[in-house]
């Protein structure tokens, strides 16, 4: 149980953030290249390769390199779970 509040924490500290948490509502739509997520929520590529660095590290996001583009999804169901239920009430 310790465990599971300490992985709960670290995401919720993740989500806390108004441009990652804007990220995953896009992502929640589906797969997405880095240069649409920039256009989407107006951040560089610089500053958007560094929130999903950290959103990678939390296995929330994982990249599909198809050629010259990177696309990301969200990789883990519970994230995905409550993205899902943030989405309906705040990202419509």
């Amino acid at each position: 149980m310790q465990h599971n509040a300490a992985k709960a924490e670290a995401m919720l500290k993740l989500l806390a953030n108004a441009k990652r948490l804007m990220i995953l509502c896009h992502l929640v739509k589906g797969e997405k290249s880095v240069g649409q997520l920039a256009d989407l929520v107006g951040l560089s590529h610089s500053a958007l390769s560094q929130h999903l660095a950290k959103m990678r590290d939390l296995k929330m996001v994982e990249p599909d390199k198809q050629g010259q583009m990177v696309y990301y999804r969200i990789s883990n169901p519970e994230v995905e779970a409550i993205l899902s239920t943030l989405y309906l009430i705040y990202c419509k």
